[in-house]
């Protein structure tokens, strides 16, 4: 597998002594090499010789460990950039560096934010706050009234296409400068800022309007004096504030009390973690044992002294730490604080009424402080175009200097230079960034209106066609390839194995995500039943018709660190305390009590694909119980490392605990993933399934989904854990071929810390590659390296939040609504139902923008190629006179009405039927090459635009009789015909309104022409003149447009049709 990369380490380490190193490669063979003597601990004796190390090559090939010690020269080394220094640093991007440097220390010393510190909350006494917090008002707006129009024209202007028709526009308002009316400039620069303004100022008002409705939602504060009606933005840190059934949280606050007996409450949190699942909240005992919730509710509160003690404001919202404090009770009532007694504001409450007292507002909110302004994603096609642009400039100046130069520098030639940079103006057309912007929109509205993906939503409209350049495709598993829907399949009991076969209890049960609410479906179906549960106890009903009740003692809920989750209950009718413990077997494989089946059970049921879960449990005395209790309230109270001395006390009860059984459950695929993997595989696209489940459930999901074809080997890296480990498995990988690579999340940290650019550059070869355990910052952080090593399109797609931090990341973001939520789906650029959907997403929809745009881009500068080229010509005849050829409403309209409707109808051109593009998904291939829009393609539209410019601007002087206005006359037909007749010669695909665009232009311009003679005179050479109605009715004026018309089309399609024959694309023989 790409024997010509060298792998070395990332730190590069200094050569040493041919001499000195010949001892240690001559150990390294004996050592390492591929004999039946090699020993495997001897190898990676090494791995703390990091000298050794340095000078090892990371072989080739099989045949490279026996190469003699000369070849050992002769391996190249790794890729090593020479630093760039002085003036050479500067010019390659370091002025861009310093800019931005100096604009960030700006920034930071103008909006220097205030320190956020722990803060202590008197319950209802926001006079008693010693700090100054924040309003609790939402604001969601770019821009205020002062500095909307600032902002909006810089956003225009910081891109050099704007800022260059800004500067050209300018310089008519300089009398020396002024080559013709100021609204051929302004006119079609004011009408993209007004459209840009306007679509700003309906966004900004739409933003201003929701934050006004939600700043103005009434909630009743509990007063000395009794309720009081208070605006959400009025809501400050101490209040305490009523909310009622299905009503919003307006700000961070502690759970006091419920109008629930159970004192618990739940919350619906979708929209601050995209989780759909309710959340149980507990109020604080101290508070909620006051008397009834009633009349005196406000008289109860306000009659104890308490405070809440409340940390920093903090971005993680699945953690909270503080402490209530009660002072007029004898001893104080200390009671520590966690996430459970919070309600984070922008959730919903779902039932019951609760009362809390806020600690954070505004800013400080944990919604607000995760809300981050994503960055603003730029299609390849962008930059690319942007790169043309250049060119395009560089071109323009080139050819004012040249015009200037024949002129042999007569007179004030800046002047006439700056004149000439004018007159070519036409070049960069300002109507290319309008167009393309429309396209986009045109685009996103036929994805979401796509009948074949029902459902589609497209969240960022700027980058469709990224949808057709795609070489990387990163995907979750569980939700995403599969339903998310778990069918209970297998119990093992140690001695004994129960399948769906072999135990007739065992239904199917549809089991979400290991959920308790699941559990006990299927525990009722085998005759145990759930008769009642609240926060202190629980109560079940056995097949015999007993009822057990237990106390509910402790409750330890799951967290993705410790990745298991337990309870601590009392049997009420013997006394004894059990804890019992259920979670994932990494986790609990070092806390049961040996045995000899667990590890090989979990081996067993991950290669069938299954997802386990081991159940454990330890009996306490009352002594070990009291005990553990103590020190664990402890634990809770403490300020400092609350979640440290808390996971410490709990795990000193996980030690030595029975093994009671293990489960597993099949997640099932998604409907199509098959076809749809198969698909993107031909189509050229690499796919990576990034995981956190374990390596032999994500391997085995791999090979029934076909993400790794059948005929392919599969490669698992070895654990491995330091840099000699690392250095000989890559050795190892490196001699297989066409195999797809499974990796662990720990094994990958491991190889990027040292071998970070090798690695992937070797498993960028891979068809195919499976990261386990991963967690969802190495998701982003794999998507990052593989954007910058590569330089080629990723795209990731996910369902859950765990995958948020990966779609930001990449080119393109897809979001699966799924069962965990829309979180992923509002965080992506698109989103979609089904993962089958992404299929027709890519081939269909990807291909016809990337298409579309990029001949609609290449097309709207050939129209201004073409006039500059006539200007040109113009000038040359004229001893080079800087004299614009057409003027006013003639340029105006040229860029607008008279073309304006057939070019952007390329929009709806495609090349293949969508059948074709999913039957043949080849098709695919072509176009990540990026060969509709180059530097080739490009030159090939300016040839035609200089021949065709030429062609009429010498045909209509060659023509032209008595008056010069006939020249004008001729060429400007000629022209707008032209334009219409490359139209339809780059048009693949008819469509109706093509038609009615072409008819429409042409109506619009001969209509134009009574108008045009009425509004100028008719005669006269002036601006925007050039009728003489008596010539353009006759013969001789049709004859002469026609024939140079035809001169100037006719080889084309001549060419066009020769091509087809002698060089048909791919596409044209399949549609044949």
């Amino acid at each position: 597998m790409a024997d010509h990369i060298p792998l070395y380490p990332v730190r590069g380490a200094a050569a040493a002594a041919a001499a000195a190193a010949s001892h240690k490669r001559a150990a390294y063979y004996s050592v390492a090499g591929p004999g039946p003597g090699a020993d495997r601990r001897g190898r990676y004796q090494l791995e703390d010789e990091s000298a050794h190390l340095d000078e090892m090559p990371l072989m080739m090939s099989e045949e490279a460990f026996e190469n003699d010690e000369s070849d050992y020269h002769t391996l190249p080394r790794a890729r090593i950039t020479r630093r760039k220094r002085g003036l050479e640093w500067f010019v390659c991007g370091g002025w861009k560096f310093l800019c931005a440097s100096c604009c960030d220390w700006l920034i930071s010393v103008c909006q220097r934010k205030k320190e956020l510190k722990a803060r202590t909350v008197w319950l209802g006494c926001p006079e008693k706050c010693e700090e100054k917090h924040p309003r609790n008002s939402i604001k969601n707006q770019k821009y205020n009234v002062f500095t909307f129009i600032p902002g909006v024209l810089y956003e225009q202007f910081k891109f050099f296409l704007n800022l260059y028709f800004l500067v050209v526009s300018c310089s008519q308002f300089v009398p020396a400068l002024k080559i013709g009316y100021l609204y051929t400039y302004w006119a079609p620069l004011g009408f993209v800022l007004a459209v840009t303004i306007t679509r700003e100022a309906i966004d900004e008002f739409r933003r201003f309007q929701r934050d006004k409705e939600m700043n103005s939602q009434l909630y009743s504060k509990l007063t000395v004096r009794g309720k009081v009606q208070v605006k959400s933005s009025d809501i400050q840190v101490g209040d305490l504030i009523i909310v009622e059934k299905n009503q919003r949280i307006p700000s961070d606050m502690v759970f006091l009390r419920t109008s629930e007996k159970a004192g618990s409450c739940f919350i619906r949190t979708d929209q601050l973690d995209g989780e759909t699942d309710w959340k149980l909240k507990v109020a604080v005992s101290c508070t909620q044992r006051l008397p009834a919730l009633g009349v005196s509710t406000f008289k109860d509160l306000f009659s104890i002294r308490a405070y809440v003690y409340a940390q920093k404001p903090q971005l993680d919202i699945h953690s909270f730490e503080g402490t209530f404090t009660r002072e007029d009770s004898d001893p104080p009532i200390h009671e520590s604080l966690s996430i459970e007694n919070t309600l984070w504001a922008s959730t919903v409450v779902a039932s019951g009424t609760v009362i809390g007292v806020v600690i954070y507002t505004g800013k400080e909110t944990r919604s607000v402080m995760n809300t981050s302004n994503p960055k603003n994603k730029v299609g390849l096609l962008d930059l690319e175009l942007n790169q043309l642009t250049k060119a395009l400039f560089l071109a323009l100046v080139v050819l004012s200097v040249v015009m200037v130069t024949l002129q042999g520098f007569a007179g004030p030639w800046y002047r006439n230079l700056f004149r000439f940079l004018l007159l070519f103006s036409y070049i960069i057309p300002i109507s290319l960034r309008v167009n393309l912007d429309m396209g986009k929109a045109a685009y996103g509205w036929m994805i979401m209106k796509d009948e074949n993906i029902p459902g589609t939503v497209v969240r960022t409209s700027t980058i469709p066609e990224e949808l057709g350049r795609l070489v990387y495709l990163l995907t979750d598993k569980t939700g995403t390839l599969t339903q998310n829907e778990m069918i209970f399949k297998r119990l093992h009991l140690g001695t004994v194995s129960y399948g769906t076969d072999t135990m007739d209890e065992i239904q199917n049960h549809v089991l979400n995500s290991y959920s308790q609410v699941a559990l006990v479906r299927w525990t009722e179906s085998v005759g145990l039943t759930l008769i009642s549960r609240d926060l202190t106890s629980v109560q079940l009903k056995t097949p015999g018709g007993q009822v057990l009740t237990y106390c509910i003692l402790q409750v330890f809920p799951f967290t993705s660190e410790s990745k298991r989750m337990g309870i601590i209950v009392r049997d009420e009718s013997t006394a004894e305390i059990t804890f019992y413990m259920k979670g994932a077997d990494v986790a609990m494989s070092t806390i049961v009590q040996y045995n000899d089946w667990l590890e090989e059970e979990c081996g067993n049921m991950a290669r069938e694909g299954l997802r386990t879960l081991v159940v454990a449990k330890r009996t306490l005395t009352e002594e070990q119980y009291q005990d553990f209790e103590s020190r664990y309230s402890q634990a809770k109270l403490s300020i400092h490392d609350r979640t440290l001395k808390v996971a410490a006390v709990v795990e000193s009860l996980e030690r030595e605990m029975e093994l009671l059984c293990l489960t597993g459950v099949e997640d099932q695929l998604q409907a199509d993933v098959r076809p749809t993997l198969e698909m993107l595989r031909n189509a050229g696209i690499k796919i990576w399934m990034l995981t956190g489940d374990k390596l032999e459930t994500a391997t085995c999901i791999a090979k029934s989904s076909h993400l790794v074809s059948r005929t392919q080997d599969i490669h698992v890296f070895r654990p491995v854990t330091s840099r000699g480990e690392a250095h000989l498995e890559l050795n190892a990988f490196r001699r297989k071929h066409d195999c797809a690579l499974v990796i662990s999340g720990d094994s990958l940290e491991v190889c990027l810390k040292y071998y970070e650019h090798e690695f992937v550059e070797l498993a960028c070869q891979c068809p195919a590659v499976v990261c386990c355990r991963c967690s969802p910052t190495q998701k982003a952080h794999i998507v990052t390296l593989l954007r910058q090593h590569t330089g080629r399109r990723t795209c990731a797609i996910g369902d859950g939040g765990n995958d948020v931090s990966m779609i930001q990341a990449a080119d393109c973001g897809i979001g699966i609504e799924g069962k965990e939520g829309k979180q992923a789906s509002l965080a992506a650029d698109f989103s979609i139902t089904q993962f089958r959907h992404i299929g027709r997403l890519l081939m269909v929809h990807g291909r016809n923008s990337y298409k579309r745009s990029a001949a609609l881009g290449q097309f709207v500068m050939h129209r201004g190629l073409i006039i500059s080229t006539m200007q040109a010509v113009f000038s040359s005849v004229f001893y080079f006179a800087s004299v614009p050829l057409y003027q006013g409403f003639l340029m105006v309209g040229y860029a607008t009405i008279y073309t304006m409707f057939p070019v952007f109808s390329l929009v709806l051109d495609q090349d293949v039927k969508p059948e074709m593009a999913m039957l043949y998904p080849e098709l695919y291939k072509d176009l990540t090459k990026g060969r509709s829009l180059s530097f080739k393609t490009f030159l090939i539209w300016v040839l035609i635009s200089i021949y065709q410019g030429g062609i009429l601007m010498y045909g209509a002087l060659v023509l032209f009789e008595s008056e010069f206005v006939h020249v004008v006359a001729i060429s400007f037909t000629a022209l707008v015909l032209t334009e219409l007749l490359m139209v339809a010669l780059t048009i693949r695909t008819w469509h109706w309104l093509m038609v009615v665009a072409e008819l429409l232009s042409l109506g619009c311009y001969v209509a134009s022409l009574a108008f045009l003679n009425e509004y100028f005179g008719i005669g006269r050479v002036s601006f925007g003149a050039f009728l003489d109605v008596a010539f353009i009715t006759t013969m001789t004026f049709l004859w002469k447009v026609s024939a140079i018309t035809v001169v100037s089309c006719l080889p084309l399609y001549v060419l066009k049709y020769l091509k087809r024959k002698l060089s048909p694309p791919s596409y044209s023989k399949l549609s044949s």
